[in-house]
Order: structure tokens, then sequence, then C-alpha cells
């Protein structure tokens, strides 16, 4: 298997669909935007989508969003990862 650099996976600038899974509580979507906001200040709710389960207990919470650089997406992974009310990050 060739193994090819983490940089080379992605071509910045470039559109990324982030969804961020957690309970389904008043301020989850809120919280996530916020956070969004943090590493793309760019971020416009307007690309902001949501999807509860099906037996509504969790809300999916997709951000597309203008990825600048590896370092911008890692934060943002890592920032999100640690929060309590987040379950999964993809």
């Amino acid at each position: 298997m060739i193994e090819t650099p983490r940089d080379e996976v992605f071509e910045f600038p470039c559109e990324f669909p982030l969804k961020v899974m957690g309970l389904r509580t008043e301020r989850f979507a809120q919280t996530v935007l916020d956070i969004v906001l943090q590493f793309a200040p760019d971020f416009s709710a307007e690309n902001l989508e949501m999807r509860a389960s099906s037996k509504g207990k969790y809300l999916s919470v997709t951000c597309t969003f203008r990825a600048t650089s590896r370092e911008q997406l890692d934060g943002l992974y890592r920032v999100l990862s640690g929060h309590p009310d987040v379950v999964m990050v993809l």
C-alpha cells in the first residue's frame, strides 16, 4: 500500500461537510454553530442542516464550510470531539 501524506487528501481551500451528532437538546445546534464559527468565522448558518434520529433522542448537525487548512480541520475536530454534548464527529 502506498501511503499518502495527510495534506494531499484535500486540496485547500475546499468545501467541507462536517457532521456532528449529540443528544437532542435545546442548545445543541447553537453549541455546534458557536464552535464552528471559532474556526470558520465566515460560516453562514444557511449552510447548517439538522436532522433528528428516528426516535428523536439524537440530533445530527451538518455544517458545510470553506476549509482553509488541515490545521483548521484538526482544531475543529479536537474541540468538537472534546465537548461533553458531542457524541460523534464525522
